[in-house]
C-alpha cells in the first residue's frame, strides 16, 4: 500500500505548496499536528486574498462600476464553488464566519418553531459550538435538552438515540466526526432514524469536510456547517447548508444590508436565498478564497485525500500503541486524528516540550470539556491531527520526541 500511495500521492510536492511547511520552531523544522483547530494555507489562496484587494477590492450587490461587477461575480463563483463541492444547491449555501455561527444561527431562527416542553437531542461527543448554543436555548425556553451516549470504543450509541426520540424531539444536532474521539458517526443512517421520527438533523462537519467527500444529498442531512479554515482556506468565513423549503421559512438571524430586497416605514421584504441570511458587507476575499481552496482540493482529490490521510493515521496509531505508557481514547473507526496521555504527565507539559522539538500538537479539552472531563474523566488530552500533507517521517519524529518528553519530566 505505502508504495501505491507513494506513486499516487507525491506529499513532497504538495508540501511545496504551502509556504509555512518550510519555517523552523525553536531551530527545528516544523511539523504542523495541529490540524483540526486550523490548517495552513496553500499558496494559491494567499495570492487570491491578496489579488482580490490589489485588483478587484470593492462591495458586492450594490455598486453598478466595473469593481464592484467583478467582485459580485467573484462572491458568486465562491458560492457556486462549494454549494459543487458538497453537492447542495445554490440557494442552499450561506455564507457566515465559521461553524460556530452556523450553529448559533440555526439555534436563533430554529427556536421560533419550538414550543414549550419540546425536545432537542445532541451527543455526549460534540464540541462546545454545537451544545452550549442548545443548551442555552433549552434553559431559556424550557425545552428539555437529551444527550446520546457513547460507548467504551467512543462510537454513538445508536439504540440510545432511538430510545431518547419521541414525538416531542424536533431537533436532532449531532457532530459528524469527533473532534476529540475522532470517531466517524455514521450520519446517512441516522438521518434515516431521526427522519424517521419527523424530527430535523443538523449535523457539524467541521472536521469531516476537509477529510472525506461529502455530498449532502446523498447524507439527507436538513442542515450541515463546516468552517473554511479547516479545509485550507482563510478564517472568517465558514459554511452553512440548508434544504431550501427549511431555509425558505426561517427567521432570518440579521437584520440589515443585503439580506433585505425592500423596506418602507411600515414593512420590511427580506432578500432570496441565500442573502436573506447573509446581512451587512460579507467576508468578500475570505470566500474567494474559499473558492481557491476547493479548487485546490478538487485538483488533488478529496478520494485520494482520504485514502493518504488513512493511512497516516493507521501508522500513527500502530505507533503510538507500540508505547506502553500511552493511552489512547476513541475508536478504531476514526478520520485523522488521535488524542491521547501518557502516563503521570500532563498534557500542557506534553505539548510543551514537543514544540522545543518544533513539533505542534493541541492539549486541553478540545472545546468539549463535558465529554473529555466527565465521560473521559480527565483534565486534558493531547491530541494530534493529520494533513495531507504531513509524512510518515514526521510521525517517527514525534514518536522519538516523546522520549524527550518521559526523560524530562520521568526523572
Amino acid at each position: 500500500m505505502e508504495i501505491s500511495l507513494t506513486k499516487q500521492f507525491n506529499v513532497e510536492k504538495i508540501r511545496k505548496d504551502f509556504p509555512i511547511l518550510a519555517r523552523t520552531v525553536n531551530n527545528k523544522p516544523l511539523i504542523y499536528f495541529d490540524n483540526s483547530a486550523t490548517t495552513q494555507k496553500p499558496k494559491i489562496v494567499i495570492e487570491t486574498l491578496n489579488k482580490f484587494f490589489e485588483t478587484h477590492n470593492a462591495n458586492i450587490h450594490r455598486g453598478i462600476h466595473k469593481l464592484a461587477e467583478e467582485s459580485t461575480l467573484l462572491y458568486e463563483e465562491a458560492h457556486k464553488k462549494v454549494s459543487d463541492f458538497i453537492n447542495a444547491e445554490f440557494e442552499e449555501v450561506i455564507f457566515t464566519k465559521n461553524t460556530t455561527e452556523s450553529l448559533n444561527l440555526l439555534a436563533y431562527s430554529l427556536f421560533n418553531n419550538l414550543k414549550e416542553n419540546d425536545e432537542i437531542i445532541v451527543s455526549q461527543m460534540e464540541h462546545h459550538s454545537n451544545f452550549v448554543p442548545w443548551q442555552q436555548l433549552a434553559k431559556s425556553k424550557n425545552f428539555k435538552l437529551n444527550f446520546v451516549k457513547i460507548d467504551k470504543e467512543g462510537n454513538l450509541d445508536l439504540d440510545h438515540l432511538k430510545q431518547l426520540l419521541n414525538k416531542k424531539t424536533k431537533i436532532v444536532s449531532l457532530v459528524h466526526i469527533s473532534n476529540v474521539l475522532g470517531t466517524i458517526n455514521p450520519v446517512k443512517e441516522i438521518a434515516k432514524i431521526v427522519h424517521e421520527n419527523n424530527s430535523l438533523l443538523i449535523v457539524d462537519a467541521a472536521q469531516s469536510v476537509p477529510h472525506m467527500k461529502i455530498d449532502v444529498k446523498d447524507l439527507d442531512v436538513d442542515f450541515l456547517a463546516f468552517s473554511g479554515h479547516k479545509i485550507y482556506g482563510p478564517t472568517g468565513i465558514g459554511v452553512l447548508y440548508g434544504k431550501k423549503h427549511l431555509l425558505k421559512n426561517m427567521a432570518p438571524f440579521l437584520y440589515g444590508g443585503d439580506m433585505i430586497r425592500e423596506v418602507t416605514f411600515e414593512y420590511t421584504n427580506f432578500n432570496q436565498l441565500p442573502w436573506k441570511f447573509e446581512a451587512g458587507t460579507p467576508q468578500i476575499a475570505e470566500a474567494v478564497a474559499l473558492g481557491s481552496a476547493i479548487d485546490y482540493l478538487n485538483e488533488i482529490g478529496p478520494e485520494r485525500i482520504e485514502e493518504y490521510e488513512k493511512y497516516l493515521t493507521n501508522y500513527l496509531y500502530k505507533k503510538l500503541s507500540e508505547q506502553k505508557d500511552v493511552k489512547i481514547y476513541g475508536s478504531k473507526n476514526r478520520s485523522s486524528l488521535i488524542s491521547f496521555n501518557i502516563s503521570d504527565l500532563h498534557p500542557h507539559d506534553v505539548a510543551s516540550i514537543l514544540d522545543s522539538e518544533g513539533i505542534a500538537i493541541r492539549a486541553g479539552h478540545m472545546c468539549a470539556m463535558p465529554l473529555v472531563r466527565e465521560v473521559l474523566k480527565e483534565p486534558a488530552v493531547c491530541r494530534v491531527s493529520l494533513s495531507f500533507y504531513n509524512t510518515k517521517e514526521e510521525i517517527d519524529k514525534f514518536i522519538l520526541a516523546l522520549d524527550k518528553v518521559r526523560r524530562t519530566f520521568k526523572k
